[in-house]
């Protein structure tokens, strides 16, 4: 008797998955989170996802007054020009130890420069 009940509930369990439901659906959750640390955001903008890691890795030396003051990094537009017109993907991009690697003090995680170059794909997008 307790094999019969086991076996119908498990029966039912196993019958009770909605077909309907695709592997991408549920493999895919809701477009939520923080670009980088959850795969499904896709809009990368500058004032939500780039601004911070700019600010956390580059501007205390890319700010006047300071080493790199001839190439700010303090607003949109800076960090833009910087994109497109400095080489910046391709320094942050570069391993610790080699020429021109940005931030000087050794490689910013792959997660921030993804978004980064994300970004870039995605046309530079202020908000």
């Amino acid at each position: 008797m307790k094999k019969a009940i086991a076996f119908t509930i498990l029966l039912a369990a196993l019958t009770s998955c909605s077909d309907s439901d695709t592997v991408q659906d549920i493999q895919t959750p809701p477009e939520t989170g923080t670009p980088g640390t959850d795969p499904t955001v896709t809009t990368i903008s500058y004032t939500k996802n780039v601004k911070s890691i700019i600010d956390a890795n580059c501007i205390s030396c890319h700010q006047s007054g300071r080493s790199a003051a001839f190439r700010p990094l303090t607003t949109y537009a800076e960090v833009k020009t910087a994109v497109e017109n400095a080489n910046l993907l391709n320094r942050i991009q570069l391993q610790n130890g080699q020429q021109g690697l940005m931030p000087q003090g050794g490689r910013m995680s792959q997660t921030n420069i993804d978004l980064i170059v994300k970004w870039n794909t995605d046309g530079l997008k202020e908000n």
